[in-house]
């Protein structure tokens, strides 16, 4: 990432990512930013009781339903691909009031995370967010247009070929002129890290 001038770097509050995110800001040449942002709504999904068990004592049938934001399949004490995509998003929201127009930030977080705001720039529907093959230590790039609201996403080459062909996607990553801000999500390295990073 230190091909990158980033104003701002933000992470989720799990330490692998809050890792990562400190091994990118030692990496800024010129950066003020003497530490990075932590955002409560960058956490990884939080899976409640399914937590610790696998695909199998979960139930096929459950995590299809779970998948397709059935919301009656949501784990006890968990959340819903809903209701993680609301909290992300804000998340965003908040770290794009703080960046200036033609300037770039990071988020190292996780990889559902990196689902919910690629599938939100891509107009995605949240049920089909699931599909995304992100590979850890990736790094995936949004321009967000400060006047129209349009979101330009930036992926690499993981991303499935049937989203190629279905979604916009635009070539370059980088800083662009003012009318444009730049978000760049990367997973982090340890367990499972994501950009805009994912753990």
């Amino acid at each position: 990432m230190k091909q990158f001038d980033l104003q701002h770097v933000a992470a989720s509050p799990l330490t692998r990512a809050k890792f990562g995110a400190n091994e990118v800001l030692t990496r800024q040449a010129n950066s003020i930013n003497t530490q990075i942002q932590v955002y409560e709504g960058f956490t990884e999904l939080d899976r409640g009781a399914w937590c610790g068990k696998t695909k199998e004592e979960i139930g096929s049938d459950m995590m299809a339903r779970f998948d397709a934001c059935d919301e009656s399949a949501t784990p006890e004490g968990g959340e819903s691909y809903p209701q993680l995509k609301e909290r992300v998003l804000a998340a965003r929201d908040q770290l794009l009031e703080i960046t200036d127009c033609g300037r770039a930030s990071v988020v190292v977080s996780h990889l559902q995370v990196t689902r919910s705001m690629l599938s939100d720039a891509l107009s995605m529907p949240t049920e089909e967010m699931y599909k995304f093959k992100i590979a850890t230590a990736s790094v995936a790039c949004v321009d967000f247009n400060t006047e129209t609201g349009e979101q330009t996403a930036n992926p690499p080459d993981y991303f499935p070929p049937w989203t190629r062909d279905r979604f916009p996607l635009h070539p370059s990553p980088g800083t662009d002129s003012c009318g444009s801000t730049k978000l760049i999500a990367n997973t982090p390295i340890t367990n499972s890290f994501h950009f805009p990073i994912h753990t």
